[in-house]
């Protein structure tokens, strides 16, 4: 791993000195053919001596290109800080955003080009001061173009993608994991069992939004963050996890569930949330959504009416003479007259099932007669 490293050092540190030097050689014959013709549209026509012509048609050039290879490292510094910038806003850009913007930035630059036989007739007849602001002109009116045609080609997404560009290559759609599902933590079991295929992802603003979370001054939410990274850890040993840096800086910075909704349509993926809200925006939008809790509930055993159980009581109900135990599914029994069964394990016989928002609820008495309240 050292060596693997050590080889991407060395070779970052190539094309760093080759794009320097590139910088600096550019710069310098520009500089170089400036002051070559500054010496002859400048200086040589005010000077009568041969020898200070001389001097000056030496002195120029090479000023010229001293002054071009000093400002190369500035130049170069500009260029490595917009193309940082571009790079981060062609990852936050969906694919159907950067093919529209590629599509639009060739029509910008035909149209430059077919305005350039324009510019050029209507102001090179002033001689060569004239051609060299013909070539100034053009070359604004061309990055002008190009931009703007870059801009709405994105934002008309000229050339259409299919839908389904977040398929993973193991064939499964890819899954976008939302803070409530990190935080709750049984995806790691539902990844372990092989229920989830595809490829999981992360968007950074919800690693954001769980550091937030974890640096709370609350104790209870500062330990659900830093447990979600402990789900985060083990998710990277069990599946394909990627983390997406695409973020929309058109929306509030706090409207997680937006971004969550607008990432799953443009790759075309699912959600996987524990959010009751967040569920119900995704299915009026059209995005897929994969709820853990909906899942927890279809897995658990079917109880009908009649089936017997065994059950430890182990506190007392909302009425006197009620008992409360739980399934190891975590499913709730109430018990009828099973108040004074609490601390012991007997057999029930179930009565009804209740399905509630909050989960399933079991009612049953207890089998062995003579227990009342």
């Amino acid at each position: 791993m050292r060596s693997v490293h050590n080889i991407r050092l060395a070779g970052d540190n190539l094309s760093g000195s080759v794009l320097r030097g590139a910088f600096v050689v550019v710069f310098g014959v520009t500089g170089f053919l400036l002051g070559r013709e500054a010496y002859f549209s400048v200086f040589s026509p005010h000077f009568a001596s041969e020898g200070l012509q001389l001097t000056f048609l030496i002195l120029s050039p090479v000023a010229g290109a001293i002054i071009g290879a000093l400002l190369a490292p500035f130049a170069q510094a500009l260029f490595e800080g917009q193309l940082q910038q571009a790079e981060g806003a062609m990852e936050r850009l969906s694919p159907a955003e950067i093919a529209g913007g590629a599509v639009g930035l060739i029509v910008g630059l035909l149209v430059a080009f077919l305005i350039k036989s324009i510019i050029f007739e209507m102001i090179s007849s002033a001689g060569k001061a004239g051609t060299y602001i013909a070539i100034v002109l053009y070359l604004i009116v061309a990055i002008f173009a190009a931009y703007l045609g870059a801009r709405i080609g994105a934002k008309i997404r000229i050339v259409p993608v299919p839908r389904n560009i977040g398929g993973s290559a193991q064939g499964g759609v890819a899954k976008i994991v939302d803070t409530s599902a990190i935080v709750d933590g049984r995806i790691v079991e539902i990844v372990e069992s092989g229920f989830l295929e595809g490829v999981l992802i992360i968007p950074r603003f919800v690693l954001r939004e769980l550091q937030t979370i974890s640096d709370s001054v609350d104790p209870l939410k500062r330990t659900r963050g830093r447990r979600g990274f402990d789900v985060l850890s083990r998710l990277q040993e069990l599946a394909v996890f990627e983390i997406s840096e695409r973020d929309y800086d058109d929306m509030a910075p706090g409207n997680v569930d937006a971004r969550l909704v607008r990432l799953a349509q443009d790759l075309g993926a699912k959600l996987v949330t524990n959010d009751y809200n967040l569920n119900r925006v995704a299915h009026v939008e059209g995005v897929g959504v994969l709820n853990v809790n909906e899942l927890a509930n279809a897995v658990k055993p079917v109880v009908l009416p009649g089936e017997e159980l065994h059950v430890a009581v182990i506190r007392e109900g909302k009425e006197l003479h009620q008992g409360i135990g739980y399934l190891e599914d975590g499913t709730m029994i109430v018990v009828e007259h099973g108040r004074r069964l609490i601390g012991e394990e007997t057999d029930v016989i179930v009565t009804s099932v209740l399905q509630t928002v909050a989960g399933r609820m079991i009612f049953a008495r207890p089998k062995r007669e003579g227990v009342a309240p």
